[in-house]
């Protein structure tokens, strides 16, 4: 299926490694133009290397980075035309899993909100007026399965993604008439660096539950979590749905919350 994108000009925030990675990779392959803003410029994200590419290093939790990120589109690329909000997860600094409330004080939840939330907002606020005088665009932001079934565990990662939810649906009522659809994207555990580095979650899982870091990746986190499939979701399956929210094929989709999540939310 061609999702017309040949030629668009997209901003993945957060997107040299993880599910960021595979968003800026999809949206090369369709023919895009992309600008990643990130603090660091991974080796995977140096393959993507190109004409096409673009790499803003900027921390996004500094309240001028996704401005940043923005005018760098418009002035290699000429506009904008699909904002990609998928930074997010711990702030440096920070390990997930946390278990209980009592774990994280005021700064813990200033971080996480700041890095979780704000830095959409941000970028948003920078994206909209250049959307709108290009005739419309797509915003996607990338949520997560716990903003809807939130746990005992990452409670300030819940409500900071919970309030990027709730941004997604207002955001898209306001500028739906305007040519703008805004949309979320909620993953379940994706087998990322999240999981995967050294004192990422995949050890601090396994040590909580007295066992090793192989078998929580292979099957003790999908069967913590309940997950359906089995397994975690794997960043690709993830970018896919991004990029078709993204596509003009899309048109008619905005507000919505897709999960793409190994069927870890059970309500319906």
């Amino acid at each position: 299926m061609d999702l017309e994108l040949d030629g668009t000009v997209v901003v993945v925030t957060g997107g040299s490694r993880g599910i960021g990675l595979a968003v800026t990779r999809t949206f090369l392959a369709e023919g895009a133009r992309v600008v990643v803003a990130s603090r660091t410029r991974s080796p995977e994200l140096e393959e993507l290397a190109g004409p096409d590419l673009v790499h803003v290093a900027v921390d996004l939790t500094d309240p001028d980075a996704p401005g940043t990120a923005v005018t760098t589109a418009v002035d290699r690329f000429g506009g904008l035309d699909v904002l990609v909000n998928n930074a997010g997860g711990p702030p440096p600094g920070a390990r997930l899993p946390r278990f209980g409330f009592l774990a994280v004080d005021d700064e813990g939840w200033r971080a996480m909100l700041d890095f979780n939330l704000l830095s959409a907002v941000r970028a948003v606020r920078a994206a909209l007026p250049v959307l709108i005088a290009g005739g419309g665009g797509a915003v996607v932001n990338v949520s997560t399965g716990n903003a809807r079934s939130p746990g005992t565990a990452n409670a300030d990662y819940a409500a900071a993604k919970a309030g990027l939810s709730v941004l997604t649906k207002a955001l898209s009522e306001e500028y739906a008439p305007q040519g703008v659809r805004v949309n979320t994207v909620s993953p379940g555990p994706v087998r990322t660096p999240w999981w995967t580095d050294a004192g990422g979650a995949a050890d601090v899982l396994a040590a909580a539950l007295e066992t090793d870091r192989d078998r929580v990746l292979d099957s003790v986190a999908a069967e913590v979590m309940q997950l359906s499939t089995g397994r975690l979701v794997e960043p690709q399956e993830v970018a896919d749905a991004v990029v078709l929210l993204a596509s003009p094929r899309s048109g008619s989709t905005t507000g919505a919350d897709w999960a793409v999540d190994g069927g870890f939310l059970k309500q319906v």
